[in-house]
Order: C-alpha cells, then structure tokens, then sequence
C-alpha cells in the first residue's frame, strides 16, 4: 500500500461527562447481520475489531441462513428492535467509529441512515457485500434504498470491484473497464467522500485493492490469489479498517494495516465445515502454537479419556 497524502476523516464522537473521558476504551458499533457460520457478519465484526484492540458493541439486523457453501435465506428483525439496540448502547458508550454491514430491509437502512446523521461526526465504514443468493426484485429495491437514505452519512465505502461498477455506474457504456477514480467519482456523487475498491484485476493470480477519492488515488496493494475460496473476507478488511479509524490512525495507514491484516488472516485460513475457507481473524493468538505441539503430544501420548456425548 503506498500514499502520498493522507485524506482527513471526520473528527472522533466527543463526550462531555467527566466519567465516559476517563475511559481509555475505543468502542466501535457494528450494524450487521448474524451469521450462524462464523463467516462473516457480527462474529467476524467482532473479531476483527477486537484484534485492532478495540470493543466492539454490535447491533444485529436479523440473521442469515448460512452454512460455508451458500447463503440460503434471511430473517431481518423488525426496525424497532434494531433502533432500540443501537440507542440503548449510544446513550451509555461514547462511539468512536461505526461498521455498517447487511442490514435486510428498507426499514432497517432508514434506521441505520437516522442513527448516522444523528452521529455526523463519528466515521462510517459502509461494506456491500454480493446479495446474488437473494431475490432479484428485493435486491434493486434494497439497493435503491441504500442509495438514497444511507449514502450519504458514508465516510468509506467499501465493496467489490465488479459490485460496485454495476451498481454506481450501471449506465456506463464505454468498452473501457471503469477505473477505481471512475467509482468514486460515482460515489462522491452520493456524497461518499472515500471509497475502498476490491478485487480489480490485475494479472495472473493478482487482484488489487485501491484506496481513492474524485480526486485521487491514495493507494493500492496487489495481493496473490490463494487457490482456496474464502468467504467473510470483505466483512473482516472493513471491520478491521473501521478498528483503525476508531483509534485515529489515519485513513490511508488504517487501509494498508487492515489489508495486511485480512492478507494473514486468510492465508492461516480455517476450514471448519465442508464448504469454503473463513479468514482466522486470531491468527496471532496461534503464533506460538507450533513451539508447543512437542509437549502437548508427549502429554497426549499418555492417555486421556475421551469425552463422552450426551
């Protein structure tokens, strides 16, 4: 990841009581959706912040039906039950930065988009993630919403290369591939002064992830492909990114820290089920694992029982 400048962010939520200033705690809210797997959504949120060294509060949108092959179905929560957690940690936690991820129906991106504007001055991190296992008809109407109401309270948009062209730009008709200034001049017409552009093809095995404005790029990183398939990636970059925000790193230094970060976190990936790798958004917490395995097989080796099951 290089730069040449680094983009200002809006300025961190402040709080006047004495109490909540003397608490040397980051907090970060994560809007998201449960997601059973482990993959992605809220669990991967947590992690990920919580590896950057910051608390993450988390407000759930409903939950996903989802295993590591597919996405099957979605259960949005009603727009009350999502507004009401989000108050009740907002009046007790000073923010520092907030993630935004599925959030499952109009009415709960009319809630997100109330809850941002009422925090103006706390960075937004916005991922779009593929929706294709949805319905085609709920897809454009959640899009369109998203567009209009949440937009722009955006700091950073994040999403994919291919998404977000046929999403920001769908009436382009040019024969040349947009470039990432292209999408953003695109966003920054939704007023989304940053945008976070993922997967561009390089070459052979390489994709690039660029950091850029209307104005200009602010970096980029070319990373190898690894042959495995890997989901929850894009939730693991923006958390990780929105972490970094939150303890005031600057926005092109949080970009390739968090970059580096999901690189690690996907090539110590885990296989938990019969489908796709997840990103071990722990992967430090098993660096000293390997000094170990000598001594946790010479204890092995004498016996223990095995558990039983119910």
């Amino acid at each position: 990841m290089t730069s040449s400048t680094t983009p200002t962010v809006p300025e961190s939520i402040a709080s006047e009581s004495t109490l909540a200033a003397s608490i040397d705690t980051v907090s970060v809210l994560c809007i998201n959706a449960n997601d059973p797997s482990g993959a992605g959504g809220i669990n991967g949120d947590s992690l990920a912040v919580a590896s950057m060294g910051a608390h993450p509060c988390t407000v759930v949108t409903g939950s996903l039906v989802r295993d590591t092959l597919d996405t099957l179905d979605f259960y949005p929560l009603p727009d009350d039950a999502v507004q009401q957690q989000a108050q009740a940690v907002l009046q007790d936690i000073p923010i520092r930065a907030i993630k935004i991820g599925f959030l499952g129906s109009i009415e709960n991106i009319r809630v997100c988009a109330e809850i941002t504007n009422d925090y103006s001055e706390v960075p937004v991190v916005a991922y779009l993630s593929s929706m294709a296992w949805w319905d085609g008809e709920l897809i454009d109407d959640y899009l369109d919403a998203y567009q209009e109401l949440l937009l722009p309270q955006v700091t950073l948009l994040v999403g994919a290369y291919g998404l977000l062209w046929r999403w920001l730009l769908p009436d382009r008709t040019s024969e040349r591939p947009p470039t990432p200034r292209d999408i953003a001049r695109a966003a920054a017409e939704k007023n989304v002064p940053f945008v976070l552009v993922t997967g561009i093809p390089t070459h052979h095995q390489h994709v690039e992830n660029v950091l850029a404005s209307a104005d200009t790029i602010y970096g980029s990183g070319e990373f190898e492909l690894f042959e495995t398939e890997y989901i929850g990636a894009g939730d693991t970059l923006s958390a990780a990114l929105t972490a970094l925000l939150a303890t005031e790193v600057p926005l092109s230094d949080a970009t390739a820290e968090a970059m580096t970060y999901l690189d690690k976190c996907l090539e110590g990936g885990l296989r938990p089920g019969m489908g796709k790798t997840i990103p071990d958004r722990l992967f430090w917490v098993h660096a000293g694992d390997d000094d170990d395995e000598a001594d946790e097989a010479s204890e092995q080796d004498a016996g223990a029982a095995a558990t039983p099951g119910h």
